[in-house]
């Protein structure tokens, strides 16, 4: 196949595939509703929301949106809607999960949960942002800006997995992971050069397999081709990174921030590690984002 390179890309790639159910755990904000609407009329998915529906009618008859499209479960309580949200993806009703206007840390929950929840055992809940910027010519995958606080070197291995599945979906054969820090020599008093260097040598060694990692690497060195030819680094992945991992949420979440406030990038987001993608937005987040991460667990979910 012909290699994704926008967020448009994927939302095509999804209307020719079968199509999949969406579980919404209390989508009764305007931002949610509307990205549902869009997706089903778009014919993405299917959707079930599991919310007031009282307040789903009163939010969207101001907004002009028809709810007749989506099934609305009456579930007035957050915690039971998220708990019969999860549900309906752990029974196979539905393929995909998303959070609607409900705290992240009850979401996150839900999920984790260990009688009902969707997290494999030995698995890690991470999350991966698909961010699409003017000035670069592919999508970037980064990770972690929402859910690991300060990964370990196990927990980046995970991620690296996760997020290079992804990217293999999107045409990449081999893709190119960069492990980002500081600086791109090992630094003993900075933890996040070790993690490079080690990830880098796993890969080599075939413990890390189905894409190319390198690390330490700063940012500039990840994704310009130009500071590397000046740098002198010679590296399969810098200037042409798909993935970026991140030593903790902190730079992993400026970064995001940054090149959206910032740069206008557009960004889709999913949490990865569970048994069904898991869409994890902001309440403030737009309808544009909400949509594109709709399209992007659409896309990368099991069927």
């Amino acid at each position: 196949m012909e290699q994704i390179k926008r967020l448009d890309e994927i939302v095509e790639a999804v209307k020719s595939r079968k199509k999949r159910v969406l579980s919404v755990a209390y989508g009764q904000d305007v931002h949610t509703l509307q990205a549902v609407e869009k997706g089903v009329r778009e014919g993405l998915f299917n959707a079930i929301n599991f919310a007031s529906k009282k307040e789903v009618k009163r939010v969207a008859s101001g907004n002009g949106i028809d709810i007749s499209l989506f099934e609305i479960v009456d579930v007035p309580d957050e915690k039971e809607a998220i708990r019969q949200a999860v549900r309906c993806v752990k029974e196979k009703r539905a393929d995909v999960l998303m959070k609607g206007f409900c705290q992240t840390a009850n979401y996150m929950r839900g999920i984790l949960d260990k009688e009902e929840g969707l997290l494999p055992p030995g698995n890690i809940l991470s999350h991966t942002t698909v961010i699409e910027i003017s000035t670069y010519p592919k999508l970037l995958v980064v990770s972690d800006v929402a859910v690991i606080p300060f990964p370990d070197l196990k927990m980046k291995a995970q991620m690296i997995n996760y997020n290079a599945s992804i990217v293999r979906k999107f045409g990449v054969a081999v893709p190119k992971v960069a492990v980002i820090a500081a600086v791109e020599t090992v630094n003993l008093k900075m933890q996040a050069t070790i993690d490079g260097a080690l990830l880098s040598k796993m890969n080599e060694r075939g413990q890390i397999s189905g894409c190319v990692v390198d690390g330490p690497l700063a940012l500039d060195l990840a994704v310009s081709k130009e500071s590397a030819l000046i740098k002198k680094v010679k590296s399969e992945v810098a200037g042409d990174a798909d993935i970026l991992i991140f030593p903790n949420i902190e730079t992993g979440n400026t970064f995001y921030k940054s090149t959206t406030k910032l740069g206008n990038a557009k960004i889709a987001a999913v949490v990865t590690g569970a048994t069904a993608p898991a869409v994890l937005t902001s309440r403030g987040d737009s309808e544009e984002s909400k949509f594109y991460s709709l399209a992007l667990a659409a896309f990368i979910s099991e069927k």
